[in-house]
């Protein structure tokens, strides 16, 4: 190259350089491949994979595989029945007994807690202090666990020496006393009433917090117009934490569905089968009758009715989320 010719070249050059330096300095290593995304995603979802395969497939695989095979328990190579087990569970009495109580069980154990906890938590929030003490007295029955609730209210609930009776009978209302968890008209909703007085705190807590994000100004607005607190809190209040609404509603109502621990330990699902639901009854199919195909499909039963609802319930919750986030 000659010396007339540097010139030219240095010009040439000038632009390109100068688009590097505002670049900062090359980066000399090579560029990520799909490949190596796609490597790098499998791995970081391989755990989750792996949980979902041992802890839902696996055990779904298995309650299928029970559900059409007559296996008490023992017996290595139990009978395969095909959908008898699913013509019995369709044609047996108690089925639609139980499901008659977990229908009850939703409607009340759903809608007592919402109601409670939303009035419970506005007026806490209204309140603006001194909110902490009664945050952990609601919480707390229901970080306790069902095993221990049941058995101190079936000591309430006693004939003979239990709280219930005995604090009727000194306020004057001693004719009401009762054997509460004996009467088969009353067993289901005395187990109920403990069932929502310990789901009502985890209710408030979460509810109590969502009001945190809720637009203050659009409440004293309301006010200003006119709005009672019925309406403030309908029209106002509700709307703006309604996703968190909708997942304490999701986790209640599918609470209902596979209600158990709290049944059994206060009544067994008795008197003479009451207070049975599809949980107790495929339990006592399943361990004291040792009828484990049968008990498999009555729980099958269960999530074919639950697992709808969340996933609608799941689905909307979503949608809610993306549209206050997209207002």
């Amino acid at each position: 190259m000659t010396t007339a010719s540097l010139p030219a070249a240095a010009a040439a050059t000038t632009p390109e350089r100068r688009r590097r330096g505002s670049q900062g300095p090359v980066n000399s290593s090579p560029p990520v491949t799909r490949r190596a995304q796609t490597r790098l995603g499998l791995i970081l979802v391989a755990p989750v994979i792996v949980m979902t395969v041992v802890f839902f497939v696996f055990p779904l695989a298995n309650a299928l595989y029970y559900s059409v095979v007559d296996f008490d328990g023992i017996d290595p190579n139990p009978q395969f029945v095909g959908l008898a087990n699913f013509q019995e569970m369709f044609l047996d009495p108690e089925v639609w007994h139980a499901l008659g109580n977990n229908l009850i069980w939703i409607i009340i154990g759903t809608a007592a807690p919402l109601v409670i906890g939303l009035l419970v938590s506005v007026l806490l929030w209204t309140t603006r202090a001194g909110t902490s003490p009664y945050r952990v007295i609601f919480f707390l029955p229901y970080v306790l666990p069902g095993v221990a609730i049941g058995i101190v209210w079936g000591w309430i609930y006693d004939p003979v020496s239990g709280w219930l009776n005995q604090a009727l009978t000194v306020v004057g209302l001693g004719d009401l006393a009762r054997g509460w968890l004996g009467d088969p008209n009353l067993a289901l909703y005395a187990v109920l009433a403990t069932a929502v007085w310990a789901s009502t705190g985890f209710v408030i807590v979460i509810l109590l917090s969502a009001l945190r994000n809720v637009d203050i100004e659009l409440v004293d607005a309301a006010r200003i117009d006119g709005a009672n607190p019925a309406q403030r809190l309908w029209y106002v209040i509700l709307p703006q934490i309604m996703p968190v609404f909708l997942m304490v509603l999701t986790l209640t109502l599918v609470g209902g569905f596979s209600v158990f621990d709290i049944i059994f330990i206060m009544t067994g699902g008795g008197p003479a089968g009451a207070t049975n639901t599809i949980g107790t009854y495929a339990y006592s199919q399943a361990f004291e009758l040792s009828r484990i195909g049968y008990g498999t499909t009555l729980a099958l039963l269960i999530t074919v009715l639950s697992v709808p609802v969340a996933v609608f319930l799941n689905r909307l919750q979503r949608r809610l989320s993306l549209d206050g986030s997209g207002a």
